[in-house]
C-alpha cells in the first residue's frame, strides 16, 4: 500500500509532466527598454516563457529596425509577442509615463550606457520609491563601476578586449572576431537569468533588486581552456585556427569534403579507434604510438593529413553517418541559409515560418522549453508605437483626451 507522502509525491510528479500548464512567467508584466540585441534577447525570452512584455522605444524607434544590408530580420526575430510604445523620455511627461507603469510592473529592463538612466531621472533608486518590488535590470558594456564603466561598448570591442580575438585565427594569423555577435547575446542570456533569479527572490521576500550585467564578464568563460593553458604553460596561447587550444583532444580539427567542411572530434583514445575504423585504416587503429593522445599529439600534422584525405573522397553527409554509426563526434558546416532550413529546428518547431516585407522568412523560438506548456506561438514584432495609445488606456486609465494632449506635446507618438 502506498503511503500518504508516496501518494503526493506521484500526484505532484503527474502535475509536473501535465499538458496544458501555463507558462512560468505568465502575469509578469516587463517594461522592456532594451534596444538592438542585449537587451531585447532578455527580454524576448521573457515574452516567450510567457511574460507580458511592453517594448519601449524613442520617437527614432530601435536602430535595429532600420540596418543596412541584413535588413530588419534581426529586429523581427527579437521582438516578436512584444507590444510597442513610444515614450519621448527627453520630456517631463515621458519620464512621468514611465514612472507611472514601472509602479504597475514587476520588470525593467535596459542597456543603455550606465549614467543614461541617472542622467533623465529614472535611476534604480527614484523607480525603487515608486516601486519597492520592481527588478531593475541594467545591461552595459563594462558595469557601472570600475575603470571602464564609461566606455563606449561595442560587440567588436568586447570580443577585442575580452581575449576572445586573440584566440580566434589561424596560428601565426592576425586575430579575428568571432563571426557572430556572440558578447551581445552570451550577455542577453546572463540577463535573463539574473532577472527570473531576482524574481524568484522577490517570491520569498516581497522585495525588489537592480541587478547588472557586464558583456565584458559575460564572455570571461570562453577564456577557461585558454587560461587554463596559459598558467600550465605560463605563456600566452597561440592562436590555433580550429584545432584545440592545447590539443588537449586530436584530432579536433574541421576536415574538407568534397562539398564542403565538415567538424570532427575525438574526445577519448576510444574515439579515435572508432574513427580509424569509419576510415577502413586498420594500419592507424593499430598503430600503438597514436592509441595515445600523447602520441597524436607528437603526430598531429600526420594525423590530420590522414583524415584529410580520406575527407576528400566523401561528401559530408556520407562522412556524417560513417562517424554516427561509429560513434564518432562529427557534423557537418552548415552555412546561414541551411541552419535557417534545417528540418530539426522546423520540426521541432523552434523556426516558424512569417510573413516579412521581403516573403517568407523562417524566426526563432525561444530555445529554453518548459514540460507541460506548449512553445508560445509567434506574434510579430511590433510597429513603432503600435500599442501606444492601448497600452496606456489600460495600463494607466489615460482616456483619449489626455492621450492627444500627450501627443500634441511630443511626450508620446
Amino acid at each position: 500500500m502506498h503511503s500518504d507522502a508516496q501518494l503526493m509525491a506521484n500526484n505532484a510528479a503527474e502535475q509536473a509532466t501535465a499538458p496544458g500548464r501555463p507558462l512560468p512567467l505568465q502575469g509578469v508584466v516587463v517594461l522592456d527598454l532594451g534596444h538592438v540585441f542585449q537587451g531585447p534577447y532578455a527580454t524576448f525570452l521573457m515574452a516567450m516563457a510567457g511574460a507580458t512584455v511592453i517594448k519601449i522605444e524613442s520617437p527614432a524607434g530601435d536602430m535595429s529596425r532600420r540596418r543596412g544590408r541584413d535588413g530588419d530580420y534581426p529586429f523581427r526575430a527579437l521582438n516578436g509577442n512584444k507590444r510597442g510604445v513610444v515614450l519621448n523620455l527627453k520630456t517631463q511627461d515621458g519620464r512621468k509615463l514611465l514612472l507611472e507603469m514601472a509602479r504597475k510592473a514587476d520588470v525593467l529592463v535596459e542597456n543603455f550606457a550606465p549614467s543614461v538612466m541617472p542622467r533623465l531621472g529614472l535611476g534604480a533608486d527614484v523607480l525603487f520609491k515608486e516601486n519597492p518590488r520592481l527588478i531593475y535590470c541594467s545591461a552595459s558594456g563594462f558595469g557601472a563601476s570600475g575603470p571602464y564603466a564609461d566606455k563606449n561598448a561595442l560587440d567588436l570591442t568586447i570580443q577585442a578586449m575580452g581575449g576572445m580575438m586573440s584566440a580566434t585565427g589561424e596560428k601565426g594569423g592576425r586575430p579575428l572576431k568571432a563571426g557572430v555577435p556572440v558578447a551581445d547575446f552570451m550577455s542577453g542570456a546572463h540577463l535573463y537569468g539574473a532577472i527570473v533569479t531576482a524574481l524568484y527572490e522577490r517570491e520569498r521576500t516581497g522585495l525588489g533588486r537592480a541587478v547588472e550585467v557586464s558583456m565584458y564578464e559575460a564572455i570571461f568563460a570562453t577564456l577557461l581552456p585558454s587560461a587554463g593553458h596559459a598558467y600550465a604553460s605560463n605563456h600566452v596561447p597561440e592562436r590555433s585556427g580550429n584545432r584545440h587550444v592545447a590539443d588537449s583532444y586530436v584530432p579536433f580539427d574541421t576536415f574538407e569534403a568534397n562539398d564542403g567542411w565538415i567538424a570532427i572530434v575525438c574526445a577519448t583514445d576510444e574515439h579515435w579507434t572508432k574513427l580509424t575504423r569509419a576510415m577502413k585504416r586498420p594500419d592507424l587503429e593499430h598503430d600503438e604510438d597514436l592509441k595515445g593522445l600523447m602520441g597524436r599529439i607528437n603526430r598531429i600534422d600526420e594525423v590530420t593529413e590522414a583524415i584529410s584525405q580520406w575527407a576528400k573522397l566523401h561528401t559530408r553527409a556520407e562522412i556524417a553517418s560513417l562517424c554516427e554509426i561509429n560513434r564518432v563526434a562529427a557534423a557537418p558546416l552548415q552555412d546561414v541559409v541551411e541552419v535557417l532550413n534545417d528540418p530539426h529546428l522546423l520540426a521541432r518547431g523552434f523556426l516558424t515560418p512569417q510573413p516579412a516585407d521581403t516573403g517568407i522568412v523562417n524566426l526563432p523560438n525561444s530555445p529554453i522549453r518548459y514540460t507541460g506548456s506548449d512553445l508560445q506561438p509567434l506574434t510579430p514584432a511590433p510597429q513603432l508605437g503600435g500599442d501606444t495609445d492601448a497600452v496606456l488606456r489600460e495600463m494607466l486609465g489615460i482616456d483619449d483626451g489626455k492621450l492627444a494632449d500627450l501627443r500634441a506635446e511630443g511626450a508620446i507618438q
